[in-house]
């Protein structure tokens, strides 16, 4: 399990046949669950300021990981471990889709982002309720018929590669399991 509080963006050093290399500062040991761009991954290797992964097709088909290429930032975050505080919502690292940046505006100090996102997933999404992208716990500030919109405030922008994000990039996004849960819980006969 995850929080959503990135601990580090690290840079992809490469990506080729699934293996994903990945530059950071996290210390972590071979077996270790660590969200990258919000997808969990299982740490296979790891050298002085390096880690890697490898990424089967299905999570490359349900994810954006396999658009990334030498040089991109990834937002990385290790796995809860018991004793340690839940600061930003439960998020399990199993992306549910892709959404697409529809604009980023200015807003005072922060940005704020919107997202068109599938049907199929943006009837999980409620206002002030809890969202990841790309890893990254959110609070849905607004919603229309196509999307959602998030209003990124400085350290967020600082501190993960949202700050980066431009209209039509493609981000992960996770979905509150809650909402879920009770959908399946409601349409039992």
């Amino acid at each position: 399990m995850f929080t959503g509080l990135i601990r580090d963006v690290g840079v992809v050093r490469s990506m080729e046949g699934g293996r994903l290399v990945v530059e950071s500062s996290l210390e972590a040991e071979e077996g270790d669950s660590i969200a990258v761009d919000g997808v969990c991954l299982t740490l296979v290797g790891d050298a002085v300021g390096t880690l890697a992964f490898d990424a089967v097709p299905e999570t490359l088909a349900r994810t954006s990981l396999g658009t990334l290429e030498p040089g991109s930032r990834v937002n990385l975050e290790p796995a809860l471990r018991a004793g340690e505080p839940l600061g930003g919502h439960y998020v399990q690292g199993h992306v549910d889709g892709v959404a697409a940046v529809r604009s980023v505006e200015a807003e005072g100090q922060g940005r704020r982002v919107w997202f068109d996102v599938p049907p199929s997933l943006l009837r999980y999404v409620v206002e002030k309720g809890s969202v990841a992208v790309q890893g990254t716990s959110l609070t849905v500030a607004a919603l229309d018929d196509r999307g959602f919109a998030v209003a990124l405030v400085p350290h967020t922008l600082a501190a993960t590669t949202l700050g980066e994000l431009a209209p039509g990039a493609s981000v992960n996004l996770e979905t509150d399991v809650l909402a879920k849960y009770v959908e399946k819980l409601v349409a039992r006969p």
